[in-house]
Parts: C-alpha cells; structure tokens; sequence
C-alpha cells in the first residue's frame, strides 16, 4: 500500500523536550493529527469545487503539508533566541515596542490625571529646582569666596566653569545609565551625589579641594534634568504631555529665585558664621551655600516614596512590577476624584522582546571587585551601545538637528546671561572713573588721616612728617610724590599704587602696602613693621546688591514665557514653539545695541530671557517625545551634556569682549538664535505622538 495506518503514525511521532521526533524512515508522516472516520474522510471533498486545485492525499485523509506546519509551529516552542539573527530579534522588539505604545497610552488615560501626577509635579520639581539653584551659586559666593580663598581671576574663572563641566560629564553618564538602572534609581544616586559634595563644599578651605567638590556637585546635578523630563512624560497621557512638562519647567524658574533671595538674605550678613583659631573660617557665604543645598535634600527624601516608571519597567520585561505600579496610579487617582469603586481593567500588558539581557554573576565567581568590575564595564558598555544608537540611520538627523538646537540656544543664552552682568559692573565702572578728583602738586605737613580717600590721583604732592593712622585707601594713586617722615599704621587698601614716588625715613606698621603696590619707587631709610597677613590680591568692591538684583528680575521675567508656552505647547506645536522663540529672541538681541546705561540693560536682559524660555520647554518636551523609551534618557543626556559645552563656550567667549566692543557678542548671540531657529522648523512635529 505505501502507507501505514494512522495508529502507527501517531507511534512513531514522540514529543521530546518541546520538539516532535519522527522516524527517519522515508515515510510521510501526517503528524498527531487524529485518525478520521470513514464518513470524515468522503467529508473533504464534500461541495468541492472542481476549478480548486485538489491536494492528492486529501482522499486519504492526509492532512495538507501546510496544515502540519501551522499547527506545529503553534504548539512547538520558538526557536531558541541564541540560534536567532540579532536583526529578527530586534525587529520583534520594534513590533512589541510599538504595540505596547499604543497600549501604555490607552493605559495611562484610563489612570486618569489627578493627585499621583501632582505629588510626583512636586517631587521632581524639586530636583528641577535643585539643578537652576546650582547655576547661580558659584556666582553668588565669588566675591565673598575670593577673598577667603585667596583667588586670582584665572582661578574665579576657572571655578565658573567647572560647574558647567560637571554638568556636562553627569548629564551623559548619568543619563545613560538611567536608561538601564532605571528612572529613580539613578536620580536618588544623582541628588545624593550633588548633596554630599554640595555640603562637603561649605566647610572646606582650600581652593583645590573646594574646586573638586563643586566638580562633583555639578556632575550629580548634571543628571537631574535628563532623568527628570523622562521620569515624569512616562506618567503623562499624550494631550497632558507638552503642558505639563513645560509647567514643570517653572521650577527651575523658581530655583534661581530661590538663590537670589537667599544670597541676598544671607551672604550680607558677615556676623553669620563663626571661626576656630585663625585657620578655619565659616562665614555667611558658606551658610548660603548649606542653605542651596535644601531643595536637593528634599527632593531626595520625597522621592523615596515614588515609585519606578512603569514603562521603563516593561521595557526590561518586568510585567507584575510595572502593573502594579499603574494600578497603585490608577487608585490613586480614582479615590482623589471620589470614584474608588472604579476598577483597574487591565489585566495583562505588553513586553517587548528582551535581546539583551544582564546575566548576573554568581558570588562563588571571583572576588567581590572583579564581580564589581564586570558589572560596571558591562553596564557602561549598554549605556556607549545606546549612545551609538542613537547615531544610527533612524534616528541621526534628528539627533544632529536638535545638536544643533541645543548647541546655538546654550551658546546664545549662557553668554548673553554672564555678558549681561559683566556689561553693568563695566557700564558702573565707567561711571565711577567719571568721578575721579584729582590733586595736583599738594604739600600737606603734620596731619593726621584717619578717614577713607576713595578715587582719587594725586600728582606731585609732597607729604612731610603726615601720620595715615586706621584709615583706608581704595582707588587711590599717588604719581611722582614725596613721603617723608610719615607713619603708616593698621592702613588697609584696595586698588591703590604708588609710582614713581620716593619714600625716605618713613614706617610701615601693620598694613597691607606690600611690595607690589610701589611701581619704580625709590624708597630711603624706611621700615616695613609687622604686614598685614592674608591674601595679597586686590579684589574690586562689587556692588552685591545689584548682582542679586539682576539675577533675580532675570528668572523672574521667564513667568510670563513660562505660563505662555505651557498654555499654547500642545496648540501651536513643538517646532513653531522653538522656531518662533528663537526668532524673537534674536531680535531681543539686537536691541542690545541700544543699552548704554544700567536700567537698559537690565531691561533688555529680562526680555531676552523671557523670549527665550518657550524654546528651552519646547526642547525639553520634543527631545523626549523623539527617542524610544530604552534611549530616551540616553538621548537626553548626550543633548543636555552638549548645551553645557556651549554654555563653557558662551562663557569664555562673551566675557571677553566686555569693554572692548558689544558688536561681536551681539551679532553672535542673533546669528546663533538664528540658524538655530530655522534648523528646528525641519524637526518632525511630535505633538499627536505616543511614547515609543
């Protein structure tokens, strides 16, 4: 016959470890299917039409070779992952990813808006908070700090910076890791790092280890806003997305208000600290910096009690973890809103597929730091794959374009933010030099001094037998005199030279009249008693009431363009938002040439920084709509990290041409504004988006 009845084949296929097991004995074998009656089998061809192509066995009973297939492809397990083309398993990661977008969507709109999103508003409001104080603080304590701390300019200059560096290097790092440890995580770790070297840094005296424990503050800070703006669009719905993530940048707002009112409550106050012997000082300005510290601690503690993003949570395969959490929202939200009999409907959620997985390494397996190492070289090696992802075709002129954005915004508005108060403190300058008194050819014997002598040049006097007892010099020189018998004692001085004078018999007693304060002076039978200790550097008298002043009127001005992007961000769009607030604010910027006085500038500052804010919350929102949820943070960070290196840029750049001319910064500023404005109206509109 050439077949064998369907008994024995049912006998010769075995079920062996999730495989079917045929005999290899050149017979077709029709697989578990069932023996068929007699009456099944006349069955098949019952109606059939004659036009159908006709299998040849289907008389006999013998199931279609496709049937057999199909159904042992169902009941078979897939094939292991490890014998499987990487680009298969990513494409079905691609297919899980989207369907489970759109399904976390329905999800979160059933959760509803309401007390979960508020509470966590707040708590990382606070680390948004924390991450705008950091910026204004160095600022603030340098011209108290200076003087503690003995700084030159380069050093001032240096610690500047350095917080920007910081920034920069933590906003990639932990940005990156935050894709693979997780939202919290890795933002608890980047709040307790900015805390602790933030606190560290208020009590130590040294420059140098003062300039690394600001390094490390900033690297911490620098992970808060990647990890924040993730963190909280993973709890929002797609039409409350652009509108609250744009309120949450009020925070920041709210951070450098914070610092100004703090710096100008507390840094005055010099009667605020205390000191041990005469090597240890904590003065008010150290209070201050304790004080900026707060908004970080509080953010860290409040932020225990919030859990993991869910969609991070399902993007690593952790289903029950991340359900729980979205009924825990769910709940939440429902008794807020005096609906507690509604229930969580979902009851299973998509996972996407898992390529590439931790394996964890078992504690008999070396010693505990070369466990340590391979975790922490395996995890950096995860975080460089996805800063490379991000390079990759799908994904590069967007991550290029928005480089761009970010690049020109940074370094039109961090110079333009430094060039603001340096251009007052220049126009001020200016000012007191106008005011200069000048003595010419004076001859003043047997008086005592014993008050202040402020900007003022005295030319070929003559001084004989004079006593300068308990008094101050600031802004004072004296050209091609003559001292002669005079006693100095307990003179303190600020920005003031003798040239070209001749000095003879007179004392020095317990001043700051160090050697480099005489230029080409002769100097007869004279006696330096008993200097002054401490630093020898001259530090200019700035007016810090003002420096508050300022800062505090420029975060201030950002509430109208806060209030306004947050309204109009999920109406207009992303891309007009950016393109338009750039637009505007490179025409802010040419105004500039007209602030020839304090008031002006000061006005045309809060303008430019009221412009300008739509396009920093349009940025942040359409970053993290743009990239995939195991990239997003990624992304972020890469982008944030590079705005901090023209805000380096920005700095060095617009500082040095203050005094010199304003054409340069200005034309700069508007040009950067410019290019960057045009360049992101080609972004791609993501206001109807899920989140992949």
């Amino acid at each position: 016959d050439g077949y064998r009845n369907t008994n024995q084949v049912s006998d010769d296929y075995r079920y062996q470890d999730g495989n079917y097991d045929a005999p290899n004995d050149g017979y077709y074998r029709g697989g578990d299917e069932p023996a068929q009656e007699e009456d099944a089998q006349s069955d098949v061809t019952e109606g059939h039409d004659e036009d159908d192509e006709v299998y040849e066995g289907e008389y006999q009973g013998i199931p279609h070779p496709d049937d057999i297939k199909e159904k042992q492809k169902k009941r078979a397990p897939a094939v292991a992952d490890d014998y499987r083309d990487r680009a298969d398993l990513m494409a079905e990661r691609m297919e899980d990813e989207e369907q489970l977008a759109h399904q976390y969507e329905n999800i979160i709109e059933e959760c509803g808006h309401g007390r979960f999103q508020w509470t966590l508003f707040f708590v990382l409001g606070l680390a948004l908070m924390a991450d705008g104080v950091e910026v204004f603080v160095v600022g603030f304590v340098l011209p108290s700090a200076e003087k503690d701390m003995c700084l030159s300019s380069s050093n001032k200059g240096m610690l500047g910076l350095i917080v920007y560096l910081g920034m920069m290097v933590g906003a990639v790092l932990l940005g990156g890791l935050a894709d693979k440890l997780g939202r919290k995580q890795c933002l608890i770790i980047s709040l307790a790092i900015n805390a602790a070297f933030a606190f560290l840094s208020s009590f130590v005296q040294g420059y140098g280890f003062f300039l690394f424990c600001r390094l490390i503050s900033g690297l911490g800070i620098g992970g808060t806003l990647p990890i924040v703006f993730a963190y909280f669009s993973e709890f929002l719905s797609r039409e409350k997305r652009g509108e609250h993530l744009s309120w949450l940048c009020m925070f920041w707002m709210i951070g450098g208000i914070y610092a100004s009112a703090m710096a100008w409550s507390i840094i005055p106050h010099y009667g605020w600290g205390f000191s041990m012997g005469t090597k240890y000082h904590f003065h008010s300005w150290r209070v201050f910096v304790l004080v900026c510290a707060l908004p970080c601690i509080a953010s860290l503690v409040a932020l225990k009690f919030m859990p993991e993003s869910p969609r991070f949570l399902l993007e690593i395969g952790k289903h029950d973890e991340a359900w729980m959490i979205l009924k825990q929202v769910h709940d939440t939200n429902m008794r807020a809103k005096g609906e507690p009999e509604r229930v969580f409907t979902v009851s299973y959620i998509k996972t996407p597929k898992q390529v590439d997985e931790f394996i964890e390494i078992q504690s008999s397996t070396g010693t505990w730091y070369q466990r340590w190492l391979v975790r922490i070289t395996t995890t950096l090696k995860q975080v460089w794959d996805n800063v490379l992802y991000c390079l990759t075709a799908q994904y590069r002129m967007n991550t290029l374009m928005l480089a761009v954005v970010w690049f020109t915004m940074a370094l039109s508005y961090y110079g333009l933010i430094v060039w603001f108060p340096d251009m007052i403190r220049y126009l001020q300058d200016e000012a007191y030099e106008s005011r200069v008194k000048i003595f010419d050819e004076e001859e003043v014997s047997h008086f005592t001094f014993n008050f202040t002598l402020e900007n003022q040049i005295h030319r070929n006097g003559e001084y004989r037998n004079d006593k300068f007892i308990g008094m101050k010099f600031k802004e004072v020189r004296f050209e091609d005199s003559l001292f002669e018998d005079c006693y100095f004692e307990d003179v303190r001085s600020s920005e003031t030279f003798f040239e070209n004078c001749t000095i003879i018999s007179t004392v020095f007693y317990n001043t700051d009249l160090y050697e480099h304060k005489f230029i080409n002076c002769r100097l007869i039978n004279s006696t330096f008693m008993k200097e002054k200790e401490g630093c020898h550097i001259d530090f200019e008298e700035d007016n810090d009431f003002l420096i508050y002043l300022v800062s505090f009127l420029g975060s201030l001005s950002v509430l109208p363009g806060n209030i306004i992007s947050a309204l109009l961000m999920d109406k207009i769009g992303r891309i007009k938002m950016i393109g338009g607030s750039m637009l505007i604010s490179a025409v802010c910027c040419f105004f500039l040439f007209f602030g020839n006085s304090e008031s002006a500038m000061i006005g045309w500052q809060c303008l430019f920084c009221g412009a300008s804010i739509a396009a920093w919350n349009a940025l942040d929102v359409i970053t993290v709509e743009l990239y995939p949820t195991d990239k997003r943070a990624t992304a972020f960070g890469i982008l944030n990290g590079l705005c901090k290196f023209g805000a380096i840029l920005g700095n060095s750049i617009f500082s040095s041409f203050v005094g010199i001319t304003k054409v340069v910064p200005i034309l700069l500023a508007s040009s950067a504004l410019v290019g960057g404005g045009l360049l992101a109206l080609r972004l791609p509109e993501t206001r109807e988006q899920v989140l992949m």
